[in-house]
């Protein structure tokens, strides 16, 4: 009886304790993101009643591409926290998306408007039909004067030209239109797959003694987001500091907009292996017993400085906002509303690399200046995660990371944009005081990080055997002070934008140089002056001459220095020997034949050097000089 009674008591208690497990929905708001190269942590808060006993906290509607392992809570108040854990959600109401709506409403109205633009074409063309049918001047036995039927044909002259005028104009418009309404479809799905996509939701198990009130802390990766680095450096003239404004373009794609937000740059990759590498031992046989390992050199044409092209769907169609990055660099860009792009490209890389949301990453070699790419759709991206309301896992902490925060050093001289850099062990952040909005969706941002004036050393830069344009090299000294990371950077001179280069970040030297384009005012010119380039055969030999003339100009009212390059030919085996007859005071590197001139040039003034040289060679051989 005793046993049956102690049945019957826990029969009644589990229920009420299983009852005491309350769910509660917390309101939070992101506080600030960092945002890495690649990927973003978003830092939430919120307040909120907890009752006594267990209950279960959920945070909702979060991003969908939240990196679980990255999950960390801190609550301040008089409870426990159990368990933390994340789950996508199938079932709940999905990421409301206006812009979306917008779209759509959009789209709505244009076909609306293509609808009455063909009904009345339909009309006229009825209009055109009536006037076919009435267009004979009386019957067979009514005499019709001249008169009458002059003025029919300016009548029918005139109605018909009126309907044809018309119906050119309207089918313009539905063109216009229809081409509006096809932008705006892409742009509905690229949108809609976000729409279509779980949201996320992180839950706290938590245990309180007492009803109290807790301030929650979350922070957690997010994917599908990040930052690349672009310049603009402005040069007014060769005497004045170089302006250099260092830029983020940002972007993110991760279904929850950042509305009004304290953003910090940071430098690191939190995906990126932390773990050194280590050197295994290296053995080395004959050849035939030897397995190589599938490695490619990758070549890609020296001339190759820029990429474009166009990413598109397997239907065809472009796709906006896809991630174009250099692989191994910190280089990119996205691609417009058709989907187009266009890249500069640092000297020795290779491939580019295309990301988007829902589309399968592709990284393909260079080999051209035009790159067209074709993505895929990733239809496993969110399938394997099911919805699930076990509870598992411990609380993670948050982890206070050490850090010192400085201003701008006193010695650069910096324009008055409020950034903080924190220079960590080992990333460099760059904290932006003004806060943002960044809207999840395919369109890039620029956020203006810190504005330099540095004092550079200005030359010119010439190969007139390949080029006869020169160009102007900005060298900057003490460059790591900045920490620039490797990008793309619009180039101005004196008011006037002359193109795009790479801002060389990864360079080992002490010196950075900066490519500010080419300079018209600087004129070089080199000919082959022919009645000293002859050959000549003595005996059993040949001797070919080659003479050159090289003259450069400076039509600007300051002197400049150019440093100019040209070349002898180097031989390669016993019976070719050549001989440096005329290198008007030049370097000379024997071992790849370099002749380097160092000139400053006054204002208004010209230069004229000499590029002699003469080959002796069996005369039974023949080699090919300019």
């Amino acid at each position: 009886m005793m046993r049956l009674f102690t049945f019957l008591l826990l029969i009644t208690i589990l229920p009420a304790q299983a009852q005491e497990l309350k769910e509660l929905k917390l309101k939070s708001s992101i506080d600030n993101v960092t945002i890495y190269l690649q990927n973003a942590q978003i830092s939430r808060s919120g307040k909120i009643s907890i009752p006594k006993g267990k209950s279960i906290i959920s945070i909702n509607r979060l991003s969908p591409y939240i990196d679980e392992k990255s999950i960390q809570v801190k609550g301040d108040g008089d409870f426990t926290i159990l368990s933390v854990n994340h789950k996508l959600n199938f079932l709940e109401d999905l990421i409301k998306n206006n812009r979306l709506d917008s779209l759509r409403e959009a789209s709505e109205k244009i076909e609306s408007t293509i609808i009455k633009r063909k009904s009345r074409i339909e009309i006229l063309h009825e209009k055109q039909s009536i006037l076919n049918e009435n267009k004979k001047l009386g019957g067979q036995n009514v005499n019709t004067s001249l008169t009458e039927i002059k003025n029919a044909i300016e009548f029918y002259d005139k109605e018909l030209t009126q309907i044809k005028s018309e119906e050119i104009k309207i089918n313009s418009e539905i063109k216009e239109l229809e081409s509006s309404q096809n932008s705006i479809a892409r742009e509905i799905q690229k949108y809609s797959a976000m729409e279509n996509s779980p949201s996320g939701t992180i839950e706290i198990k938590i245990e309180s003694k007492n009803a109290t009130t807790g301030q929650f802390k979350v922070n957690y990766i997010v994917a599908n987001a990040g930052w690349f680095p672009s310049y603009d450096i402005r040069s007014e003239s060769i005497n004045q500091p170089l302006k250099l404004t260092y830029k983020a373009d940002v972007y993110q794609n991760t279904g929850v907009d950042w509305k009004d937000v304290k953003i910090k740059l940071s430098n690191g990759n939190p995906q990126q292996s932390g773990t050194a590498p280590v050197l295994n031992p290296w053995h080395l046989n004959y050849k035939r017993f030897s397995v190589l390992s599938s490695y490619s050199n990758g070549y890609m044409n020296g001339d190759i400085s820029s990429v474009s092209g166009k990413v598109t769907d397997q239907n065809g169609e472009g796709i906006p906002g896809v991630n174009v990055m250099v692989s191994g660099s910190t280089i990119g860009t996205t691609t417009n509303i058709l989907g187009e792009y266009s890249i500069s490209l640092p000297n020795g890389r290779q491939s580019l690399t295309f990301s988007s949301v829902g589309y399968i990453t592709q990284t393909r070699p260079v080999n051209s200046r035009m790159l067209n790419i074709v993505l895929n759709e990733d239809i496993n991206e969110l399938s394997e995660v099911v919805v699930t309301k076990a509870l598992s896992g411990s609380a993670a902490g948050v982890r206070i990371r050490g850090a010192s925060s400085v201003n701008a050093n006193d010695f650069i001289d910096a324009e008055s944009i409020t950034t903080t850099v924190i220079e960590n062990q080992t990333t460099v952040e760059f904290e932006i005081d003004e806060p943002y909005t960044v809207k999840s969706n395919s369109d890039k941002i620029s956020v203006e990080v810190k504005t330099y004036n540095i004092d550079a050393d200005y030359e010119y830069y010439a190969v007139p055997k390949l080029d006869r344009d020169a160009f102007l090299i900005a060298r900057i000294t003490n460059w790591d002070q900045y920490n620039f990371l490797e990008g793309e950077a619009n180039l101005y001179f004196e008011g006037t934008f002359v193109g795009r280069s790479i801002l060389d970040a990864k360079s080992l030297n002490d010196t950075l140089n900066i490519s500010l384009g080419r300079d018209k005012s600087i004129i070089i010119g080199r000919e082959k002056i022919e009645d000293f380039s002859k050959e000549k055969i003595f005996a059993s030999n040949k001797v070919d001459s080659r003479y050159h003339k090289i003259l450069v100009r400076n039509k600007k009212s300051q002197p400049v220095k150019i440093t100019l390059y040209d070349q002898i030919p180097v031989p390669v085996i016993n019976s070719i020997e050549v001989e440096p007859v005329e290198l008007s005071n030049a370097s000379l590197n024997a071992i790849n034949g370099k002749v380097t001139w160092e000139l400053t040039i006054p204002a208004q003034q010209q230069e004229e050097l000499k590029l002699a040289y003469k080959v002796k060679y069996p005369k039974r051989e023949s080699v090919i000089l300019e």
